[in-house]
């Protein structure tokens, strides 16, 4: 179970820069990691855009961002591209990560139901344990609740 306190999953993915990344990487930095549903949708694309928009601010607090979706690297180095993105980006298309770190659920849209991506952003201090969980992220605002946590 994902908590507070305890260490966050360890995990190897594809980045956009088509490079192996792993969570143990980023051991002695902060890391935000966040999930989201879909590359180039307005909600992703406002909060990939505010993350990039911050990301002086980020890295003054030793902090680095690692977006994860199931698009591919392919859709993730267009999406980067048309916006100017600077944040790393991974492709979870067997959505083993997303089961880690329990984002994958099962949602309802018009009475259908489906598994999909529970927006949730994580920060993961320097020695890789989970400091904050935001789940069910509403966009407008989230950079703000970062930051803040960061400062505390």
């Amino acid at each position: 179970m994902i908590e507070v306190g305890k260490k966050a999953p360890d995990f190897k993915l594809i980045s956009d820069k088509g490079k192996e990344v792993s969570l143990k990487d980023y051991l002695g930095k902060k890391v935000i990691l966040y999930f989201y549903p879909k590359d180039n949708t307005p909600g992703c694309t406002k909060e990939a855009c505010d993350f990039t928009e911050n990301l002086n601010i980020l890295k003054n607090k030793n902090t680095v961002v690692i977006g994860i979706s199931k698009d591919s690297i392919e859709s993730h180095i267009k999406f980067k591209n048309k916006y100017n993105l600077k944040i790393d980006l991974l492709s979870d298309e067997s959505v083993e990560v997303m089961k880690k770190y329990e984002v994958w659920k099962e949602k309802s849209l018009y009475g259908k139901k489906f598994m999909g991506i529970e927006r949730s952003t994580f920060i993961i201090d320097e020695k890789g344990k989970i400091k904050s969980i935001f789940r069910k992220v509403k966009v407008d605002g989230h950079i703000q609740e970062i930051l803040k946590e960061l400062n505390k």
